[in-house]
């Protein structure tokens, strides 16, 4: 297919209009107008670049990319070298924040759920952009046995705040950094509450409000949903994928 072919299909499939973002959704370097070979990874690191290089990709998608409201504007060192390896190899880069967080199907979300084994996996309307999901447990385990299914699912030793012997039921998450919504869960009631970052405030918001909280990791949550889209764009156009992980601790 053609990068624009591409571009406007994933602007369509992501709803990417309906999101206000910290970034640019869409083609963010430009390169080859014909894409046969994609790589997805979660983050356009120079590693992934790397990687796209070597297995003549066409494409990178990503959930995050360049051009951050808060970053320099300027073409320089670190960003200047991801830049230009783009450009002389001809890779298209296209990022995809917020609206790959949010999809009902390849959503971050919604891929967590799976993996966890969530159940009644829906998300909770009006708040957020519609960014904080809820489900429940097949049966209810303790915060302690949670955490260890949780760290056996993902990989990676999550960090649970909250009392270990209160029994989990009910959950809600968000991927990514987004522990200031644990208020929102503690507010409806919800059992417990997973994102992937933590700050120190949370652990007074958890053990006040007597909801469990769960750190799994910014990158160990957001494995997910970029490479099911990958995988959806291999299916529907016949394109060669490849996901590539980049280990992240973080």
């Amino acid at each position: 297919m053609t990068r624009t072919e591409l571009s406007q299909y994933l602007a369509d499939f992501l709803q990417v209009s309906n999101f206000k973002d910290y970034a640019p959704n869409g083609l963010q370097v430009e390169g080859s107008s014909e894409i046969n070979t994609i790589v997805t990874g979660v983050t356009a690191c120079q590693a992934l670049i790397d990687a796209a290089i070597e297995l003549n990709a066409d494409a990178i998608l990503v959930h995050h990319g360049f051009f951050w409201k808060s970053e320099p504007e300027i073409i320089v060192g670190m960003k200047q070298k991801r830049i230009k390896a783009l450009l002389v190899n001809d890779i298209n880069l296209m990022g995809y924040h917020l609206p790959l967080d949010a999809h009902p199907v390849v959503g971050n979300n919604a891929q967590l759920a799976k993996v966890l084994n969530i159940v009644e996996a829906e998300v909770i309307e009006g708040v957020a952009q519609g960014l904080i999901w809820r489900g429940k447990l097949a049966e209810p385990i303790t915060a302690s046995a949670f955490n260890e299914h949780i760290s056996q699912k993902l990989n990676r030793r999550c960090q649970h705040l909250g009392d270990e012997n209160a029994l989990v039921s009910s959950v809600a998450w968000c991927t990514g950094g987004a522990q200031d919504y644990i208020d929102i869960a503690a507010n409806m009631g919800i059992d417990a509450f997973i994102s992937g970052e933590v700050s120190e405030r949370t652990y007074h918001l958890a053990v006040e409000q007597g909801i469990q909280y769960y750190a799994a990791g910014h990158h160990a949550t957001e494995l997910y949903g970029i490479q099911a889209l990958g995988e959806h764009l291999a299916d529907k156009f016949g394109l060669t994928h490849h996901f590539v992980d980049i280990v992240n601790p973080v």
